[in-house]
């Protein structure tokens, strides 16, 4: 495995970059998005899952950005978007091929790579963040979100324990308690900005996983209205094991095997690894 680890991208970011031994000339690259709900967690958290999609015939590229309360909204959009244009910049020495790139992320980081998608293919999305798209659409080959965020005015209504810390960290990353109700409520919310020049799509999540029914089904399903390609991988809800948030990182589960292989599968049809 070729490893390229701390990759500064502009001062105090990095990213960790893999591809597969003996790799030479552009791969199709899969840039991953790491969750922590917006105020935890790094690169690091995704590097095992990176490795295994790599040695398939990716490159592929776990970005770092500045969690809250650090930095409120939209700090990471746009220090994610930097980290675009340096990949774009840099894509020889990385094995990166810019025109097929996969943007993908797990929960905070799926609304982030939904965000990064939606920015790179909506002209009127990009003007309401301020924000030049690092990306082309002809770029941007496909997108695969886990157990995502996609509607705030959905989270909004939310009760519960979990539910009250998502709500708090989301008042952390948008420095606002009224989140729901501003900009950042508005423009974090990329069900409300769907067009049909959305690439092909991999959505999942665990029936165990609130935010499955509250917002990956109705994202999924706002996709397929707007006639982008889907792949979902959803599971009835009274099936056993009931599957947590982020299962598909957990390779212990058979279910997080067939996420794997399907995945791959997604990815074949709509990439074509490399080596």
């Amino acid at each position: 495995m070729q490893t390229r680890a701390n990759v500064v991208y502009r001062p105090g970011l990095s990213f960790d970059a893999f591809s597969p031994e003996g790799a030479a000339g552009g791969l199709p690259t899969i840039v991953w998005i790491h969750g922590g709900a917006w105020i935890s967690g790094t690169q690091a958290n995704v590097e095992p899952y990176l490795r295994i999609l790599a040695a398939e015939g990716y490159t592929t590229i776990g970005v770092g950005y500045t969690i809250a309360p650090e930095a409120t909204y939209p700090t990471a959009v746009r220090e994610i978007n930097d980290a675009l244009a340096y990949i774009k910049a840099h894509a020889a020495e990385l094995n990166v091929d810019p025109g097929r790139i996969v943007l993908a992320g797990d929960s905070a980081g799926a609304q982030l790579a939904s965000q990064m998608a939606t920015l790179t293919v909506n002209p009127a999305y990009a003007n309401l963040l301020g924000v030049e798209p690092a990306l082309r659409k002809e770029d941007l080959a496909a997108t695969i979100l886990h157990c995502g965020v996609y509607d705030l005015d959905a989270m909004s209504k939310l009760n519960g324990l979990v539910e009250w810390g998502l709500k708090t960290s989301l008042w952390s990353y948008t420095g606002t308690k009224d989140w729901s109700a501003t900009y950042a409520g508005a423009t974090m919310s990329t069900i409300g900005f769907v067009t049909g020049d959305l690439p092909p799509t991999f959505i999942s999540g665990g029936n165990g996983d609130g935010l499955t029914w509250l917002q990956s089904v109705p994202y999924s399903n706002r996709l397929k209205a707007a006639g982008v390609p889907v792949t979902e991988l959803f599971w009835p809800a009274d099936h056993t094991p009931a599957l947590p948030h982020e299962y598909q990182f957990q390779l212990n589960f058979s279910e997080a095997k067939d996420a794997k292989d399907r995945t791959l599968d997604f990815l074949a049809a709509h990439v074509r690894p490399g080596r």
